[in-house]
């Protein structure tokens, strides 16, 4: 599932910014190419909810690395602004999900964009096995 929701926010950053930022959903040793994202997923969290659904809140960093070394604040702080638009709904196979807890910092001249994408997942088990129907049910009942 994390991984559907980080292709989702490739595509969205892809369609807001365009083919010249690239977007690296991987640790990258050498060849940084900027100005560019870089996705990760962090503190990912699973608790039961009812019976077989979880809520899951599946916290992102969006790092965004500015290409004009002069300009690193600026740079940043508009594109934190075009972020806040393009991931507040993102479609992961298929359903709109909506980000959550948006906020960023600028550190070290680089833009950390902070957005979680919370949903519910139903488990499905092999030993679910379809109920048994009621063929025929009386009801008795009246006004007082």
């Amino acid at each position: 599932m994390i991984h559907s929701i980080i292709e989702a926010i490739s595509i969205s950053l892809n369609a807001e910014f365009g083919d010249e930022y690239t977007t690296y959903t991987e640790s990258v040793e050498q060849g940084l190419k900027e100005p560019c994202f870089f996705v990760s997923c962090i503190h990912p969290t699973n608790r039961v909810f009812l019976g077989k659904r979880y809520f899951r809140e599946n916290g992102f960093c969006i790092q965004y690395f500015p290409a004009d070394k002069d300009r690193t604040k600026e740079e940043c702080h508009a594109a934190a602004e075009r972020l806040y638009s393009c991931l507040e709904y993102i479609t992961v196979t298929g359903d709109l999900v909506r980000g959550s807890k948006m906020n960023y910092e600028v550190a070290d001249g680089i833009l950390n964009f902070f957005v979680n994408y919370d949903l519910f997942v139903y488990r499905k088990s092999d030993s679910d096995a379809p109920e048994e129907k009621l063929e025929q049910i009386e009801w008795k009942g009246g006004v007082r």
